[in-house]
């Protein structure tokens, strides 16, 4: 089938994660690939994640750009759990991006094994550098609040023709006027926002769905998540909050009958706590009212490694913008998009997204 050639914008734990799984499955015995734990598809449209090749990358951080990707993957920042220490040399230099709006001030009075050093080196030609690697898919995994800076990704990507996977809560695909122009350009996109494998955001929704199917009222509803990696260390500053904020709401809001009044439901990154470097702690609590307004309440308490509990989802995601492109498939995938994302173009419930997903994959349905 061939290779599917990617570039990464933030060589951080996501980055680091995807990497590493992919060798993971990589060396996965017959038996594994036969029944692969952690993965929705192993073979997905005839491409598996070994097809799946890193041609570029761009940081900010002096301690990654300039060094090769398989060591920048493993700089700090990073701190995300090892699953595969030996990657291979993928001939990838990580090349310096545009800082813009990419590190957030509050970052630089933290110490600098916990947060960004910007490096001093000259931007590359972002576009140049697409066109050069022969990238068709670019992986965007920047901070969040990096409004400036996933825009210029977004505009090299139309420029060059380069498919966007937006794994960040800044709301390009999800926008109609981004929408439109990359539909006219003919360039397949998924964002915005990825979902977790199980994470918190998938989670809450099933169980508010669970609530609605089964005649309960929800009254009140919090989801509150604490982390020790630099998504957390970034998320501090508030003022970066309000995409990630409304991407994480509307996911949830989205599964249920009525919407919640804003004063009764409140999700959203709650602290940075160091010492949990990438295992993020999500605790959730639903209230409602059942049979004849009796009270039901909900307490739950979830630990996952945050980085590559995102893992699998971007592999799917990758191999499906794939099949699109060889389809001449243009735009936003919407049944991708729903299954992957916590903020895409046209919400649906899990379920019928995954199944939409399934028929795209066999050509049965067109995105």
């Amino acid at each position: 089938m061939g290779k599917i050639r990617v570039a990464i914008a933030g060589v951080g734990n996501c980055a680091s994660s995807l990497l590493q799984g992919i060798e993971f499955y990589k060396h996965a015995s017959d038996i594994d690939r036969q029944k692969p734990v952690g993965l929705m598809h192993y073979d997905l449209g005839g491409y598996t994640p070994g097809e799946v090749e890193v041609v570029a990358a761009f940081d900010v951080d002096a301690r990654k750009v300039g060094q090769p990707l398989e060591v920048a993957v493993f700089a700090p920042p990073n701190n995300t759990i090892t699953i595969w220490r030996d990657l291979p040399r993928y001939g990838v230099t990580v090349e310096m991006g545009e800082v813009l709006d990419g590190i957030a001030p509050h970052m630089a009075s933290y110490p600098p094994e916990r947060s960004f050093v910007a490096a001093k080196e000259k931007p590359v030609n972002i576009e140049q550098r697409l066109r050069d690697s022969g990238a068709e898919i670019l992986l965007c995994y920047l901070p969040v609040g990096s409004q400036n800076a996933v825009e210029r990704y977004a505009r090299a990507c139309l420029e060059t023709g380069v498919s966007l996977i937006n794994c960040m809560p800044v709301f390009i695909v999800s926008d109609e006027k981004w929408a439109v122009q990359f539909g006219e350009r003919g360039i397949p996109v998924i964002g915005d926002d990825v979902k977790s494998q199980l994470g918190s955001t998938i989670l809450h929704r099933a169980i508010m769905k669970l609530f609605a199917d089964r005649g309960i009222r929800v009254r009140h509803t919090y989801q509150l998540n604490t982390g020790g990696n630099t998504d957390f260390l970034n998320m501090l500053d508030r003022t970066r909050l309000g995409s990630k904020r409304k991407s994480k709401t509307e996911a949830v809001q989205s599964v249920m009958p009525e919407r919640l009044p804003e004063l009764d439901v409140h999700i959203g990154p709650s602290d940075y706590v160091a010492w949990q470097n990438d295992n993020k702690v999500c605790f959730l609590r639903i209230e409602g009212e059942g049979f004849a307004g009796i009270p039901i309440e909900l307490e739950l308490r979830m630990s996952v490694q945050d980085s590559p509990n995102s893992g699998g989802v971007v592999i799917d995601a990758i191999r499906c913008l794939k099949l699109a492109r060889e389809r001449k498939v243009g735009g936003p995938l919407y049944s991708i998009a729903a299954y992957t994302m916590k903020h895409p173009p046209r919400q649906m419930p899990d379920d019928l997204a995954r199944d939409r997903v399934e028929k795209f994959i066999k050509g049965e349905l067109e995105r």
